[in-house]
């Protein structure tokens, strides 16, 4: 696992101390409904979605179009979120005793150029799975998670994240009402216009 610069220094000062870091996974689909698996290099903890870490500056649909480039040399059509996850099972303790708690912004996507290959630093292997096919695959806990139902495949009609309608001419979004009736909808919090 390579380790961005900002993470190097907040280890140096934290050592191993469990901290929550934003992430991707990239579900990479093909024309067949077959999902991209990776084995990372430095464990044998089975196989995982590929994705990582974001970087300081960067949004996560642009770590993901990275991450897959870096892992896996393609580059992939236009990501679409499809949910964001964390909890006890997006925590991962590393060989070296660091203790990472993921949120991951869980994206879709499919290989718009290239064919994919391991970069053999990150990755040592990939594979295409179906979706039966991974009821029995021997998946890490962090992909077993993110992979249980509901995941949206091709085809699929209904799926476990919400459209946004198009922004208002105010500026404001209009959002479907969630279940139950209640809206989705987000508060923004503007700062103050100057000290008080």
């Amino acid at each position: 696992m390579a380790v961005s610069s900002y993470v190097a220094r907040l280890r140096a000062v934290i050592g191993h101390e469990l901290i929550q870091m934003p992430s991707v996974s990239v579900v990479v689909v093909d024309d067949r409904a077959r999902v991209l698996l990776v084995r990372h290099a430095e464990d044998g903890n089975g196989w995982a979605v590929p994705g990582g870490a974001v970087d300081i500056g960067e949004s996560p649909a642009q770590a993901a179009v990275r991450e897959i480039r870096e892992e896996i040399g393609v580059r992939i059509s236009r990501p679409r979120l499809l949910d964001v996850l964390g909890g006890p099972d997006y925590e991962v303790s590393y060989p070296n005793g660091d203790r990472v708690a993921y949120v991951t912004a869980v994206y879709q996507a499919t290989i718009a150029d290239g064919e994919p290959v391991p970069d053999h630093e990150e990755i040592s292997e990939l594979d295409w799975f179906t979706p039966p096919q991974l009821a029995g695959a021997d998946l890490n806990r962090f992909s077993r998670a993110l992979l249980r139902p509901p995941v949206t495949w091709p085809g699929d009609d209904e799926g476990p994240t919400q459209r946004l309608r198009p922004t208002t001419a105010d500026g404001s979004r209009r959002r479907r009402p969630g279940p139950g009736g209640y809206s989705r909808a987000r508060t923004r919090v503007r700062p103050a216009d100057g000290p008080g």
